[in-house]
């Protein structure tokens, strides 16, 4: 699953946030037969973010019915005491925050001797200096275009900059990262990202909250493709 972290194309990442909590498997299977090609996993622990979601038991009940990368975003104060758990459960990559009080060189470092992908996510309100140095040693960097804590926010045009920048960041000094963006996407959205240098798309209400969410993510899918020809 994880060499799928590097190809070269737009990934679409459904947000289960948004999905149906009573029928997890259905809806997961819903969008992998759709082309998902990742599953987006947000974790909020009621600290970092007003909100609570979910924990380890959820992804490791859900890991055996999908062949999707798992990408579990941690917007909790301690990702440095939780990860082994969600990586035990399933997890494929792990994004932690760069507003959370832990020493990251030494998060990246353990994450990625266990196994495990790593990413980091930046607020709206953090600047991309802020992660600058730490950008050659991850395999993801994550723009909030929300502020992170609950799904269904409008999309912040004012990140448009932000995404460019790091695009500009990656691209010069040839890193293997991927861009992802979170918060907001929709199809007129989800264009703008991929325009901006996004390669990685968050999609919560967009996909699961559609009247079939299947067809929401192919036309998605269509809408980026066409845009890149």
């Amino acid at each position: 699953m994880s060499k799928r972290l590097l190809k070269n194309s737009v990934v679409l990442a459904p947000s289960i946030l948004s999905a149906n909590f009573a029928n997890l498997k259905k809806d997961i299977g819903l969008v992998e037969k759709a082309g998902a090609q990742w599953l987006h996993i947000d974790v909020m622990d009621g600290h970092f973010v007003p909100n609570l979601t979910i924990g380890p038991a959820v992804v490791k009940a859900i890991r055996p019915h999908s062949r999707l990368l798992f990408d579990v975003h941690l917007m909790i104060e301690r990702p440095d005491h939780y990860w082994k758990q969600f990586h035990a459960a399933g997890a494929d990559l792990i994004t932690f925050h760069h507003e959370a009080p832990v020493n990251q060189r030494k998060l990246i470092r353990d994450m990625k001797r266990a196994g495990l992908k790593t990413g980091v996510s930046i607020k709206p309100d953090t600047p991309v200096s802020a992660i600058a140095g730490i950008l050659p040693l991850v395999d993801l960097v994550l723009v909030m275009t929300v502020e992170p804590g609950f799904g269904g926010q409008k999309y912040r045009h004012d990140m448009v900059p932000k995404i460019q920048q790091l695009r500009a960041i990656i691209d010069r000094r040839k890193l293997a990262c991927r861009l992802e963006v979170d918060g907001g996407i929709t199809l007129e959205t989800a264009l703008i990202a991929v325009a901006a240098g996004a390669d990685v798309l968050v999609a919560g209400n967009a996909v699961f909250a559609a009247a079939n969410p299947a067809s929401a993510l192919k036309r998605i899918r269509k809408a980026i493709d066409k845009s890149l020809k």
